[in-house]
């Protein structure tokens, strides 16, 4: 397949407001990688009335956004507005603010370091499952994408990454909060140009949620600071005692708000990939039943009837797979917002600066000049080196460049633990399988709820 683009200099395609409107409203996701694939990974410009922001697609464009010519492209501007009403200025801000986020946070998540807590993560994740087990017991139903599922996730991330300095109790009233942000910045994010003194759907439950974040977060800082101030050894690294260090300044006061804002991103980077992608699988798996049943029997084979161990993962080549697959189809980031700083050029377009950019990630993995039958979930596209052919930049569910994030080595990490534990001990009946519509937000997640029924397998048998 041709990487090539051309170079001279040409105009957009633009999309009229009467055509660019209508799809967006309603499945803003989905119309975006309509445009991108009947544009062929050209650059679109969506014509939105006073917004006119350029929609990115093409690998070779998406790596001069995210990487080679990164400091031209800035996490900015009117798209980033609704996110940072609730992570402010952080690891996924800009400039400074970034810089020294991810100074502080990144040797935690260096694979070296993730590989070192994969054993505590594979018991925490056993640990959780005797919760499930209530539930195949009694046949109560369970949302695929929902509370049980996410409790496991973060049950294994708050115990390992925030050395389990944030109860239990508080991330049940914490996460329900941080959904919420996440999904009812949805009007926002498709009609940024709103101006902020009209309330418009989901602004009153977003700032609610804030309002009560803001409440648990800086009560756990507190609780922590008089925790770490009286900590005689040498506190273990994790991320809330990096943070409370790392913002004390010279007089010895901690910069609290900072901190407010790296645990809310951080809370965001290590746990919704993987929740998301949960959300996802069950109904991939209930729809492609030949790929459910060659990932039981690769589960089955290596895990047998004992405990999910981190040396099994490395032994289930085909889980990998699917995951790639999953996050192929399903990317967490839908679109990646930029604004330049100086006028510039994409793939012979001219760009003025202060212009906003929104590289697709939903689109790029769906362009049929790079990806064979894109629409079809298909593991064996990442068998040998059938992937490593394909063009570097047309699989970026992570993003790329210095803002990559940070969270994509403890997702295979953490991921394969969770499934590998669920689907040896049960089988998932999906009870309500639809067509899911993926709703925009701070990541993509279904519309829909998947409810599913867990009934118990014979583990001893299997061993």
């Amino acid at each position: 397949m041709s990487h090539a683009t051309d170079t001279s200099v040409t105009s957009p395609k633009t999309l009229p407001f009467y055509r660019a409107i209508p799809g967006l409203v309603k499945d803003p996701v989905t119309e975006l990688a309509r445009m991108g694939v009947e544009a062929r990974g050209q650059i679109v410009r969506l014509n939105l009335g006073p917004f006119r922001p350029y929609l990115i697609s093409h690998p070779d464009h998406v790596e001069q956004v995210l990487k080679t010519d990164w400091s031209n492209f800035v996490r900015a501007g009117m798209f980033w507005r609704p996110l940072h009403r609730v992570t402010g200025q952080s690891i996924l801000a800009e400039g400074e603010a970034w810089a020294s986020a991810r100074k502080i946070l990144q040797p935690l998540f260096t694979p070296r370091y993730l590989n070192s807590l994969a054993e505590d993560m594979a018991d925490v994740v056993a640990d959780c499952m005797p919760e499930l087990d209530e539930h195949a017991r009694t046949g109560r139903l369970i949302d695929g994408g929902g509370h049980q599922m996410t409790a496991i996730v973060n049950e294994a991330v708050m115990k390992l990454l925030f050395g389990g300095r944030i109860p239990r109790e508080t991330v049940d009233r914490l996460q329900p909060e941080i959904a919420t942000c996440a999904t009812s910045i949805h009007f926002r994010l498709i009609f940024p140009f709103a101006p902020y003194s009209i309330k418009v759907p989901g602004d009153r439950a977003f700032l609610r949620a804030v309002k009560r974040i803001d409440e648990i977060i800086y009560s756990l800082i507190e609780e922590n600071s008089r925790a770490e101030a009286h900590r005689a050894e040498e506190p273990r690294k994790e991320i809330i005692s990096a943070l409370l260090t790392a913002r004390k300044g010279q007089d010895g006061t901690v910069d609290v708000r900072q901190v407010r804002h790296d645990l809310v991103s951080m809370y965001g980077a290590s746990s919704e990939t993987t929740a998301m992608s949960l959300a996802w699988l069950w109904s991939v798996l209930h729809d492609r039943p030949d790929v459910n049943a060659r990932l039981r029997d690769e589960i089955d084979r290596v895990v047998g009837g004992g405990p999910v161990r981190p040396e099994h993962v490395a032994r289930m080549p085909y889980l990998r797979m699917v995951l790639q697959e999953l996050l192929r189809v399903y990317p967490s980031a839908w679109i990646i917002p930029r604004q330049t700083v100086a006028d510039t050029e994409i793939g012979g377009v001219r760009i003025k600066a202060g212009s906003q950019v929104l590289v697709s990630p939903y689109t790029t993995h769906r362009l049929p000049e790079f990806w064979e039958r894109p629409l079809e979930f298909d593991p064996e596209r990442w068998a040998g080196e059938k992937h490593q052919r394909r063009h570097r930049y047309s699989y970026v569910p992570f993003g790329t460049g210095p803002h990559v994030c940070l969270g994509q080595h403890l997702f295979y990490v953490e991921a394969p633990l969770v499934i590998a534990n669920v689907m040896s001990r049960y089988r998932q009946v999906l009870t309500n399988p639809q067509k899911l519509t993926p709703v925009p937000g701070a990541s993509v997640r279904p519309r829909e709820s998947l409810w599913l029924r867990l009934e118990p397998r014979d583990r001893d048998a299997r061993a």
